[in-house]
């Protein structure tokens, strides 16, 4: 099967989770992350900003689990202590990664963007065809909404020095995983940041018609 174009229609940028708990000490934010979630961020007001510049849709993903942990499911049956709970400062999206007025901010109470959310009416609304990922966890909420995703059929790409996992070897795991659903899927931040402002050129010069 050869690899996709980057872009197949109209492409939207993706933010999963970048929150304030991820600065924590691992005991206090609940879940395990790998190194270099510092250098990541920068990162993602780069891609955020590029979005914005090529009229791209954005989409801000925020896990919160009620303080009662009504809505926690089985998430605490494995490595993972309460994380993300309502009211908590760590909760709070990253204070640069927040959505503007006319963006998208989608609460999940579970992995996969797609469980009990309006994240496919919003992404049929715009008509949204590929989804570049980027945030956390890579094998936990990014996996999930990729493979979801996937299995909807659309096409996602995941931005691989933007994303981090809940270990090194977890996160080169999920990346694996993902190249194997669709070819072509790990991509950089410099590959996409150049995507992003084509894909601004030609929305540009169509108008311009």
């Amino acid at each position: 099967m050869p690899r996709q174009p980057l872009f197949v229609g109209k492409p939207a940028l993706i933010v999963v989770d970048i929150q304030s708990d991820f600065t924590l000490p691992e005991g206090d934010r609940g879940i395990p992350l790998m190194p270099g979630f510092e250098q990541r961020i920068p990162r993602a007001e780069r891609l955020v900003d590029a979005a914005r510049t090529a009229d791209i849709p954005v989409v801000f993903f925020q896990e919160v689990h009620r303080p009662s942990g009504v809505d926690f499911g089985r998430e605490l049956d494995g490595s993972e202590g309460v994380h993300c709970v309502e009211g908590a400062p760590g909760t709070e999206l990253w204070p640069t990664l927040r959505p503007a007025d006319d963006e998208f901010h989608i609460v999940k109470r579970r992995y996969s963007g797609f469980i009990g959310t309006e994240f496919e009416i919003v992404l049929r609304g715009l008509g949204v065809s590929t989804l570049v990922l980027i945030g956390g966890l890579t094998d936990v909420c990014v996996h999930y909404t990729f493979a979801d995703a996937h299995q909807r059929d659309y096409y996602v790409r995941v931005v691989e020095d933007c994303v981090g996992g809940s270990s090194q070897a977890a996160h080169d795991a999920a990346l694996d995983a993902m190249e194997y659903l669709q070819a072509g899927a790990r991509r950089t931040t410099d590959e996409i940041l150049a995507a992003f402002a084509a894909y601004g050129v030609r929305e540009m010069a169509g108008a311009g018609r």
